[in-house]
């Protein structure tokens, strides 16, 4: 049995939706909501296995409802026409239906999150710079722009991710899963446990080790680079005489 809340500020698409949902014997609605106020209230519940979530909302929107959603639920997002958001629900294999709600369309989406692996989180497609990714953390998610984050290192099968406001986020995915879809560059190996955001890079520290260390803007501390992967980290960098990423130390 599937456990489903919808949070929907028009009264008419939560009741469409939740008609729908009578017809898969499987599927029980738990509670429904039309305000944040309410809808934070009702994601701080344990009972539920999937959110039908919609991207407007007065006041606010459901990306702002998303770390309250319990890190073992599913979210399936619901939209009338924001191809920008589309975008970001397709590169972190997130699921979306479009309104109206068609029956086929939802039993597909019932269907992906009842078999949905409990293992590691992964992106669904090759990232570009101006793609926004869901973060899975073990206290909720939250969606981060790929600008923003500075680096990424190996934390056995989690990674610490290193935002440009100072913050570290243990996520739920493998450095590995990371390498296969991020561009590169701007992102590039600084070590073997590693991955770092050239487009981010304000300072080249050479403290006389093996290799330097490497400041990124925002980021609390430097990272340093092995001396195997100095050699093709330095070549990426750009060569302009203004650039702050001039290795001139």
């Amino acid at each position: 049995m599937i456990c489903a809340l919808i949070i929907d500020d028009e009264a008419i698409a939560r009741d469409a939706l939740r008609v729908l949902l009578m017809a898969h014997g499987d599927v029980a609605v738990a509670g429904a909501a039309g305000t944040l106020t309410l809808a934070r209230a009702l994601l701080a519940r344990d009972d539920y296995d999937v959110v039908f979530l919609d991207i407007q909302l007065r006041g606010g929107s459901g990306f702002d409802l998303v770390p309250f959603v319990r890190p073992a639920a599913q979210i399936i997002f619901v939209t009338a026409h924001d191809e920008h958001a589309l975008r970001a629900f397709e590169v972190n294999a997130l699921d979306y239906l479009l309104k109206p709600v068609r029956p086929e369309r939802l039993a597909a989406s019932l269907q992906r999150a009842a078999t949905a692996a409990a293992a590691e989180p992964h992106l669904a497609a090759a990232l570009r710079t101006d793609d926004t990714v869901m973060l899975k953390l073990d206290g909720g998610a939250r969606f981060v722009p790929l600008a923003e984050i500075g680096a990424i290192l190996s934390c056995e099968n989690y990674t610490e991710v290193m935002l440009g406001t100072g913050e570290k986020l243990l996520v739920r995915r493998s450095l590995k899963a990371w390498a296969d879809v991020l561009p590169m560059p701007p992102f590039a190996r600084a070590h073997r446990q590693g991955l770092v955001n050239l487009g981010r890079l304000s300072r080249i520290e050479d403290d006389g080790g093996d290799a330097p260390l490497l400041h990124f803007a925002g980021l609390r501390g430097p990272v340093r680079a092995s001396r195997r992967e100095w050699a093709e980290l330095r070549d990426k960098l750009p060569r302009s005489s203004g650039s702050p990423f001039r290795p001139g130390t």
